[in-house]
């Protein structure tokens, strides 16, 4: 490898239904030539980032957006009554069968084991009993990802390796430290950002968790760029601003795609890989709503 080509991982976070913004990203950067030597995701980045990993390239990430284009609520949150019930009564320890959402990464997802990706693919989990961040590099694809994506008290924990992991997010969204380790000399963030023009609060109580969860993903975030900034070389995609869609809210991947794809491509052609830095868009901020 040459000196002018450091070891690159994209760095893939969480965000719900905000993990379009994600395909934009992809599809400006695979376009310019941006390539991956591995990628790390966790919850809804773990999901793109192991996609991305089976096909990085153009075909592979238009492939990616006619998922998201195609998904809906019910279809990765299919609430039932009875279910809702079982987990109120602690019948049971979520609200939500994952096995929907388990069947769209079984039809689309172009490998069964993750050292079998074309790019190597690192997915972040959180140890339910301890709390600390897992890296799962190995072994079968559909629960790692399962288990990256588990929301608490939503979705089942996943059991890898006799361990129960949940959603990456409680251990690390934006999980810019595990890429370090993995040996990235310049890690590329491709953050879902928050809806920083909601005009209300979530009407629900899985909306207000996962608008919860964002907020604290760019928190977390912002945090993270300055204490590795000095470690490796850090490049942060700005994330949509303004933004309004609610991360529960799929009906509108295809505007979210489409304007993460433009701002990328303006954000390449200004240099964005030259330089490091938190985005604007990242700290904590609110627009004027009329």
């Amino acid at each position: 490898m040459s000196a002018t080509t450091p070891r690159t991982a994209f760095v893939l976070a969480g965000g719900g239904s905000l993990g379009a913004v994600e395909v934009g990203m992809l599809e400006a950067l695979v376009a310019a030539g941006v390539t991956a030597d591995f990628v790390v995701g966790s919850s809804a980045g773990a999901l793109n980032g192991a996609f991305f990993a089976g096909r990085p390239d153009a075909t592979g990430v238009r492939a990616l957006r006619t998922i998201w284009e195609g998904l809906r609520a019910r279809d990765v949150f299919p609430f039932s009554p009875f279910g809702s019930l079982l987990g109120a009564i602690a019948v049971r320890d979520h609200l939500v069968d994952s096995g929907p959402l388990g069947e769209i990464l079984k039809r689309h997802l172009p490998y069964r084991k993750l050292e079998d990706a074309r790019v190597p693919v690192h997915v972040v989990a959180t140890n339910v009993l301890t709390g600390g961040q897992v890296v799962v590099s190995r072994g079968p694809a559909i629960p790692a990802v399962l288990a990256s994506a588990a929301i608490p008290g939503v979705f089942p924990p996943v059991k890898i390796d006799g361990a129960s992991l949940f959603d990456g997010g409680i251990a690390s969204n934006t999980p810019i430290a595990a890429a370090i380790d993995l040996g990235a000399e310049r890690v590329i963030v491709l953050p879902t950002g928050y809806s920083c023009e909601m005009r209300r609060p979530p009407g629900s109580a899985l909306a207000m968790a996962l608008h919860g969860l964002n907020l604290m993903i760019a928190r977390q975030l912002v945090v993270d760029i300055v204490r590795f900034m000095d470690h490796t070389q850090i490049r942060v995609v700005p994330p949509l601003c303004p933004l309004e869609t609610q991360p529960f809210d799929f009906s509108d991947a295809h505007e979210l795609i489409e304007r993460a794809a433009e701002t990328t491509r303006e954000w390449l052609r200004s240099g964005g890989l030259e330089h490091g830095g938190v985005p604007h868009e990242l700290p904590a901020h609110a627009h004027e709503v009329i």
